[in-house]
């Protein structure tokens, strides 16, 4: 089959498009033709720090298809079922052997297209709108990078919870696009400060959540447009890693709460895994949520779609078609 590997650490001139081995489908495992692979930020860093000491580095964490063959023991799928999955290594591929406590079944209405789109972001946008800081009318929140992958469906889910949302962008063609998924306000971080548009739009308040994938640009002055009580939810670093934050912040600015979550944390079992992918299916299903796909590149072009992810150069989800 073909595969997406990198052979060094590095920019994405390191990633091959190549032959590799067939993978077999284990015990607990099942063969999943892959259709279409979700593009995220997480393989940039995968690639950036490729440990290659024992070869080089199977690329890629999300992906759908269509199960080609079972492992032993396996009774929950059947041969030709379409399913989605995250959190398992190598999905910039045409075969992947996936675990079946990491499949999720795709129902009908949903594409397999859409379904690699949304299973990783989507689910993301799910804990952090529904769990993390349970979004309710009245709250406001700010959404960081509001119109990438998570940022628009975030948008969509807490406009859906009632809350006022807040979207930060570079561009106003993303403005227009995190607005169209339901942002009452944009701040073009480029040439506002957006702590101080944010204390304008909230007369003064402050919101309640502000949820930050950006990181080193955006974290520490997020603190001084926060609500009494507000919480700060870190769960990415696209623009680098934070600098060093004094507790004392957090007292001083009404005590704020902070979190570094991640998606592990919140799709710990296999029964919230299923929980949280039901619920976005089902909302897409049901045409209360949509999938923003920005490209599809062809698998040989990966490296090329990562560039564009890269350089922040897209608005939504990014597709690799094997």
């Amino acid at each position: 089959m073909k595969a997406v590997r990198a052979h060094a650490p590095g920019g994405p001139e390191v990633l091959n498009y190549e032959d590799v081995p067939d993978p077999v489908a284990g015990a607990g495992q099942i063969l999943v033709k892959i259709e279409a692979i979700g593009m995220n930020f997480a393989e940039i860093g995968a690639r950036r720090n490729a440990n290659v000491a024992n070869g080089p580095v199977p690329i890629g964490g999300e992906a759908a298809g269509t199960v080609a063959a079972l492992g032993a023991g396996v009774t929950e799928f059947h041969v030709g079922d379409r399913v989605a999955f995250n959190s398992v290594p190598g999905c910039y591929a045409e075969l992947v052997a996936v675990p079946v406590a990491r499949a999720v079944p795709i129902p009908s209405g949903v594409t397999t297209k859409q379904a690699a789109a949304a299973l990783l972001q989507g689910m993301t946008a799910h804990y952090l709108a529904c769990t993390i800081w349970p979004l309710k009318p009245g709250d406001s929140c700010i959404v960081h990078a509001a119109a990438g992958g998570v940022g628009l469906l975030l948008c969509q889910m807490a406009r859906m919870r009632g809350a006022t949302v807040l979207g930060t962008v570079s561009t106003e063609e993303k403005a227009q696009a995190a607005q169209a998924a339901g942002a009452h306000h944009t701040i073009l971080y480029t040439q506002l400060d957006f702590a101080a548009e944010a204390k304008r739009l909230t007369d003064g308040k402050g919101v309640n959540v502000i949820y930050d994938a950006v990181g080193q640009d955006t974290f520490l002055k997020g603190f001084d447009c926060l609500q009494l009580r507000g919480m700060m939810v870190s769960y990415g670093q696209a623009s680098g890693p934070y600098e060093p934050l004094d507790l004392g912040v957090l007292a001083r600015n009404g005590s704020l709460f902070v979190t570094r979550a991640g998606l592990a944390a919140y799709t710990a079992t296999r029964e919230e895994l299923l929980a949280r992918a039901n619920d976005v299916f089902g909302w897409i299903a049901a045409g209360k949520l949509d999938v923003h796909i920005f490209k599809e590149f062809p698998l040989a072009e990966a490296a090329q779609a990562q560039q564009a992810l890269e350089h922040r150069a897209t608005i939504g989800k990014v597709l690799l078609i094997p």
